[in-house]
């Protein structure tokens, strides 16, 4: 699907146009090419007094052929640089927060188009007094006012970085940063994600982090599952591509383009989980990251839906995810290091009108993450989610004019996300050096003004 208004902005006529009137300006968006360095410049790595993560921070950077610049550079106004990162986890006080304004005031105007600003911290539930967590919380507004007012494609995020086990060493963090850095997070924005303790393990080459892994994709025939296989696909992995025998067409299409296997399964069927184990284990003898993609819409208004639109939506969006997770880890076919990963949604944070079987759905699936996460914690899987926002698919091309141009421009980037977004959000949180990223729901919406 196009969009129209924004590919018209990028004119003379429309950059004209939207000066004169105000209207909503869409950047164009830095997104990954395979090969692309991790950032396009330099970053500036700034640290509070005290900070525990610039160090191990800086490390992982200078590795990854990242030049850090010299904090001298920052005073020099013609100066621009591709990334702010700053570690706050050295902040115990409000008072301290005066140091956020002193690195950043300076900084409002230095980045390139579609540059990065990460702010490190401590989760809050790990500080040594009230006044710290009230500090380190405070970051969530500054995040995301960033967010929101840097403009020019730029995202920010916070990352709350544990104090306890291995999270501290670089391989933890590793992936994290290079996620949020690079292209792949074009279309996250406004987040807060957490790094806990768990396997991390740093792969032999990080343009394909998921070579020699198993990786399920369910709904893989066409839109955002079709553009998550190819993604993993790129990155290395052995992709089943899974979907519904009416859709068998565009599924053999898709795996056949990235040299995956096809299974036609429907997934409401009772026997569905042990069959798809079944194959499973006699293809492959294992799984190691199982995508949760497969989701369908049937809407209404509440009070005019039948009960076989809601049954079918909670069946196909949420139970059956929990019925194969249940088969799956109960046959042991998800290893140690092994990833999880849900499609959960906007609507599922902030409702929607005429969803409300959808909503629900999806908002099960963060339920679903919260309370499965620490159980699998244990068993060295991660389980995390993902929730889109508006993003240009087959689906979104159905919705009326008016709604669907809210839709893309209520978010700090001011379009609509593409499927490729989606899915390179899905493949960091798939990567096994991102073992220490679970329990996490992240965003997708260009920070929508949808929710929280």
């Amino acid at each position: 699907m196009t969009d129209r208004y924004a590919s018209f902005v990028q004119t003379g006529a429309g950059r004209a146009l939207v000066k004169r009137l105000g209207l909503p300006d869409p950047p164009r968006l830095r997104r990954h090419t395979p090969g692309d360095p991790l950032v396009p410049g330099p970053v500036l790595l700034g640290s509070s007094a005290g900070g525990r993560i610039a160090e191990p921070a800086g490390k992982i950077l200078t590795a990854a052929g990242v030049e850090l610049a010299d904090p001298v550079a920052a005073h020099d106004a013609d100066r621009r640089f591709a990334a702010l990162v700053y570690d706050a986890s050295g902040i115990t006080d409000s008072a301290g927060l005066r140091q956020l304004y002193d690195f950043f005031h300076p900084q409002a105007r230095s980045l390139l188009p579609s540059g990065r600003v990460i702010v490190l911290g401590t989760p809050p539930a790990e500080c040594g007094s009230p006044r710290e967590a009230t500090a380190q919380r405070a970051l969530e507004g500054l995040t995301r006012s960033i967010g929101k007012e840097f403009g020019l494609g730029v995202t920010a995020q916070l990352v709350y970085v544990t104090r306890e086990g291995d999270a501290g060493t670089p391989v933890s963090l590793e992936s994290t940063l290079r996620f949020l850095l690079s292209g792949r997070s074009a279309y996250v924005s406004g987040q807060v994600v957490r790094v806990g303790t768990g396997s991390a393990v740093a792969p032999a080459d990080w343009d394909r982090p998921l070579s020699g892994q198993v990786v399920l994709v369910t709904g893989a025939a066409r839109g955002i599952g079709a553009a998550l296989a190819k993604v993993l696909a790129r990155d290395g992995a052995q992709v089943v591509a899974l979907d519904i025998p009416a859709a068998g067409d565009e599924l053999a299409a898709v795996a056949n383009e990235i040299g995956g296997s096809a299974v036609q399964l429907d997934l409401t069927a009772p026997d569905a989980p042990a069959r798809l184990a079944e194959h499973l284990a006699s293809r492959h003898g294992r799984v190691d990251v199982v995508v949760h993609n497969a989701g369908i819409t049937r809407d209404k208004t509440l009070g005019r839906m039948d009960a076989d639109r809601w049954d079918s939506v909670i069946d196909v969006n949420l139970s059956s995810q929990e019925r194969i997770n249940d088969v799956l880890l109960e046959r042991d076919l998800i290893p140690a290091g092994g990833r999880i990963v849900s499609v959960s949604s906007i609507a599922g944070i902030a409702g929607n009108r005429g969803q409300t079987n959808y909503a629900t759905s999806k908002a099960g699936v963060i339920g679903l993450v919260d309370s499965l996460s620490p159980v699998l914690r244990e068993r060295g899987i991660s389980l995390n989610a993902v929730a889109p926002g508006f993003i240009e698919t087959r689906l979104t091309a159905r919705i009326p004019l008016t709604i669907r141009e809210a839709g893309r421009r209520m978010n700090s980037m001011a379009q609509g996300g593409l499927p490729v977004d989606v899915a390179e959000t899905i493949g960091w949180l798939s990567w096994p050096a991102s073992g220490a990223v679970s329990g996490n729901v992240v965003r997708v919406c260009g920070q929508s003004l949808l929710g929280a």
